[in-house]
């Protein structure tokens, strides 16, 4: 199969969010497509993400009044014009040459909250630059806690609004459909964030322990490395990575700003409940006005529309930004971002629901 270039403009077959995924593999040779769109395992919770939006209906209401209509919110301190934010997606310089950079001018082009990765190929200070728009920092905790505080501290002169701390991928599983596609990551695209920061080390193992339990678990962030880091820095928190409602209560106990529901894109537990259908009882666990947000599994409006009635306030979108990157660069994620912008008011209009306040799961029948 012929790779194509990404385009300077639009193929005119794109008509709605999800056509860019169709036409993704015309742009990205296989093994890159494998990583990006792949899962871990057997890919069950990949699956499970998409099959929870598909098992709820939208009931349609009539004659509401549209005159003070909106999709503002503002989430921990930062203003949204509209409730879909760039989730963070690293090696992006993967996809297209200018990387995250076009990213970032598509979302200052379209208002959109952009949520850098600590996996950048870009340095978060080059990404930032790239826009005056809002914008969050995604965290990985690193070995040391010195590299840690210097991520923080980078991001925090950078101008980022708030640190997304990624804690439900603690070991990386392989990607099985990755690794048949014989996907490698180049060595000069390794993050450009990490350069200084020191590599995970291999722990010294007694006889009989495991290497991944007692050698890759040792290093892995725990209740009181989140207890430091709010201590650290003067931005909200938002953690990323919760499917159990007793882990959102605890976290929200801590002082952590807002929680990000999420199963890494299907990329971590294989097995996994749809992060869609953990979101009713983590909104019911948090109460109606903590902030919650959705990653995972959203291809359309019609996607955003289902998981702000199930109790998010906003969602991210991930694969989907990788694929309009690919077909045609800063031009495609900012049409992307606009088609999806374009549903989820369309889906309003029908449904009767003039603000995001307006959606509830009074709006769905089906299995939620």
């Amino acid at each position: 199969m012929t790779i194509h270039p990404p385009l300077e403009q639009i193929p005119a077959d794109i008509l709605s969010a999800a056509d860019y995924e169709t036409r993704a593999a015309d742009y990205i040779a296989a093994p890159t497509l494998a990583w990006l769109a792949g899962g871990s395992g057997t890919e069950q919770t990949l699956r499970a993400n998409r099959e929870a939006f598909a098992s709820l209906q939208i009931l349609p209401r009539l004659l509401n009044d549209f005159r003070q209509a909106s999709t503002r919110r503002t989430l921990c301190g930062t203003p949204l014009e509209h409730p879909a934010l760039l989730a963070p997606l690293g090696h992006q310089r993967l996809l297209h040459t200018d990387g995250e950079r076009a990213v970032a001018r598509a979302a200052e082009a379209t208002v959109t909250c952009l949520v850098a990765s600590t996996l950048s190929s870009l340095a978060m200070e080059e990404v930032a630059a790239a826009t005056s728009g809002p914008k969050w920092f995604q965290l990985y905790c690193q070995p040391r806690r010195d590299d840690t505080l210097r991520l923080l501290h980078r991001a925090e002169s950078a101008g980022y609004q708030a640190i997304v701390l990624t804690l439900d991928a603690p070991v990386q599983p392989l990607s099985r459909r990755a690794q048949l596609a014989g996907f490698r990551l180049p060595p000069a695209l390794a993050p450009a964030n990490l350069v200084n920061c020191e590599p995970l080390q291999q722990v010294a193992l007694k006889p009989g322990q495991s290497i991944l339990l007692h050698g890759m678990m040792s290093e892995a962030p725990g209740w009181i490395d989140v207890d430091w880091l709010l201590t650290q820095t003067r931005l909200p928190i938002i953690v990323k990575g919760v499917s159990h409602p007793d882990d959102a209560l605890r976290l929200k106990a801590m002082g952590v700003a807002g929680q990000i529901v999420s199963n890494h894109g299907g990329r971590s537990l294989d097995g996994a409940p749809a992060s869609l259908h953990c979101l009713p009882a983590i909104r019911a666990a948090l109460g109606a006005d903590y902030p919650l947000l959705l990653d995972g599994g959203i291809r359309s409006g019609t996607d955003i529309f289902k998981a702000l009635a199930c109790g998010a306030d906003a969602v991210l979108i991930g694969r989907l930004q990788g694929y309009a990157l690919a077909v045609a660069g800063a031009l495609g994620v900012a049409h992307m971002l606009k088609l999806l912008r374009d549903e989820l008011e369309l889906c309003m209009a029908l449904a009767g629901t003039p603000t995001l306040d307006d959606i509830t799961t009074r709006c769905l029948t089906g299995d939620s």
